[in-house]
């Protein structure tokens, strides 16, 4: 069994440079044991971590051995926006002078030969591009440090992954793929930027495409890899770009992210090829569907719906930490239940148990099993105190939470997935998009049930305010009001939404744009969910249905009487005025008319 390997992170975005080191030590080979976001900070760091694993290793009295770097993944766009800063490509030179037997893995958003050969001159071991899966980008790691002589004690040589020999149409099939999927990965990483023109993102969008156009041509004229070559992803890549690259400003019925799917049917038997399964492999349905939402998760996290959320109050940062956070235990928790061996038949009954035990594990995981703020004196442990809420979370949100025994029967055991009263295959463009909505909505769920208590429990406690909550939320005053809007909001959503979305077949979701968190619906019968209701709820379906009884008809007889009164008063009234008026006029002028003809003849006289 190989030992661990240690990585060294360096980007200067801080909001990927966390996502891939959350993906990465949830892996049990991967260990980040430092990360730096310019030149200067990566070298002193990586200076520091040297010595002190070499005198460690030298002191033969020191109970615990330092780690050493094995693996550096260095951003090739380093120091782009600061020339004062060393670019990536020096830096890389820079290491492999410094640390001759450290290996270097170069991440790109371009794939461009140049930049390779370029990387390849500076020193680096590897070279890949940004937007791998996390899958190809842990096979990328470990041929990087086997590449690389070995600079710690072990050997690697079970990490090793040999050569494959393949004959010219499987090589034309692999390297025509590869290269789609640089360029669909280089048009994501671009879309992903905020601010971009509107006109140059439906330039892109047309060049996404046509690139998914021509990656189904080519799996439909050469034939498929056989059994044990490495399958590359089929043309219902829809991990990051679709929402991407054409999102509107809301999110209707029609969402953004259907418009790539809509673009690629054609008449006749092309709807019924996107809804034929792929040749997907066991498990990379579920590693599709969340690696697409990892992405989106880079995207900005404001509040863009009307509809206010206990994430809120967060910083950005806090704020996407936590919903890492919740996708991480996600998986994790994923990983428990297939090894519980549960059937499919099992999962109505085992979703509120998993929910609950998601949800205590996220508050450990973000707060810590031991972090005991400073309240009034008493030292209780933080993730125990916000545990006691457990009830009232899984009555207002966790049980809340809409179709997941579908999702997580779609990511376990690839079943078909009912969207619009029509059951779709588990590798349909459809499956995976529906699967993706609900996993967004999943995790936003979660990560406001973890808030709710903390709100509840801990509401104006500075130390927490100070390390989580927005300087604009920070008052007693803000803090008061922002409870107050989420206790009228969960009001209305028991009274009044809630009935009405189950009167109208849909569940609201939330959902991850480019321009922040948005809603939209989805379609699904409720009839049971209707018959149980009582009360007021009772009392607001019967207004519903009254008013779509009574309004059409009440709008036509208004619209009638509105008519007649336009009549009566225009033809009727109104000319039988003007008549009068006119009558006045004239009677008025032959008057002033007979009495300048008297004074005319008095004035002759």
């Amino acid at each position: 069994m190989a030992s661990t390997l240690n990585l060294f992170l360096v980007d200067e975005d801080p909001v990927f440079r966390l996502g891939l080191r959350i993906w990465l030590e949830q892996r049990q080979e991967f260990n980040v044991i430092g990360e730096a976001s310019s030149s200067e900070a990566a070298l002193t760091q990586l200076t520091d971590l040297q010595s002190a694993a070499t005198a460690s290793a030298t002191d033969a009295g020191t109970s615990e051995v330092a780690p050493t770097v094995d693996v550096v993944i260095l951003d090739l766009g380093l120091g782009q926006g600061d020339p004062n800063q060393m670019p990536g490509l020096q830096l890389c030179a820079t290491i492999k002078q410094q640390f001759p037997n450290l290996a270097v893995l170069v991440l790109s958003i371009q794939g461009d030969p140049v930049l390779r050969e370029a990387a390849k001159q500076m020193g680096a071991d590897r070279f890949g591009l940004r937007g791998l899966s996390v899958r190809d980008l842990a096979r990328l790691i470990q041929q990087t440090a086997v590449s690389s002589p070995p600079s710690r004690v072990g050997s690697t040589e079970d990490i090793a992954l040999p050569e494959r020999t393949e004959g010219p149409v499987a090589y034309l099939y692999r390297t025509s793929l590869e290269q789609i999927d640089e360029e669909m990965a280089a048009i994501e990483q671009l879309a992903s930027r905020r601010r971009l023109p509107y006109w140059y993102r439906l330039v892109l969008a047309g060049k996404y495409r046509e690139l998914r156009a021509a990656r189904w041509l080519i799996q439909q004229i050469l034939p498929l890899p056989q059994e044990g070559q490495k399958i590359p992803q089929s043309d219902d890549e829809f991990i990051t770009a679709t929402s991407a690259l054409t999102a509107p400003e809301s999110i209707s019925a029609r969402t953004a992210a259907e418009l790539p799917a809509t673009a690629t049917r054609t008449a006749g038997g092309a709807i019924a090829r996107l809804r034929t399964p792929m040749p997907v492999p066991v498990g990379d349905v579920r590693s599709r569907v969340c690696e697409a939402v990892f992405r989106k998760l880079q995207f900005p996290l404001d509040n863009r719906s009307s509809i206010p959320l206990e994430i809120d109050i967060l910083r950005s940062d806090k704020s996407r930490e936590l919903l890492y956070t919740v996708l991480s235990t996600f998986e994790t928790l994923l990983d428990d239940l297939q090894q519980a061996a549960v059937l499919p038949g099992q999962l109505d009954t085992k979703t509120p148990i998993f929910l609950h035990d998601l949800w205590e594990a996220v508050i450990v995981d973000f707060f810590g099993r031991y972090y005991t703020p400073p309240v009034d004196g008493l030292e209780r442990p933080m993730a125990a105190v916000l545990q006691q809420d457990a009830a009232t979370v899984q009555a207002e949100i966790l049980l809340g939470i809409p179709e997941v025994p579908s999702l997580l029967s779609h990511l376990l055991f690839q079943s078909p997935l009912e969207i619009e009263g029509a059951s779709y295959l588990a590798t349909t463009p459809e499956a995976l998009r529906r699967s993706q909505f609900l996993l967004e909505n999943l995790l936003i769920q979660i990560a406001c049930a973890v808030i709710q208590p903390v709100l509840n429990r801990y509401p104006d406690v500075e130390a927490l305010k100070r390390s989580l909550y927005q300087r604009r939320i920070i008052s007693t005053r803000d803090i008061t009001r922002f409870r107050n809007d989420l206790s009228w909001r969960y009001r209305m959503d028991t009274l009044v939404n809630e009935p009405k979305a189950m009167f109208e077949s849909n569940y609201r979701l939330f959902a991850l744009t480019p321009e922040g968190i948005r809603t939209h619906t989805i379609y699904a019968p409720r009839q049971e969910e209707l018959a149980s209701l009582s009360g007021v709820q009772y009392a607001v379906t019967l207004a519903l249905e009254a008013r779509d009884a009574i309004a059409p008809r009440l709008r036509s007889t208004i619209s009638l009487v509105g008519s007649s009164v336009v009549f009566v008063l225009t033809e009727v009234i109104g000319r039988g005025i003007g008549l009068v008026g006119r009558g006045i006029v004239k009677g008025v002028g032959s008057t002033w008319q007979e009495i300048r003809f008297r004074q005319r003849q008095r004035d002759e006289t």
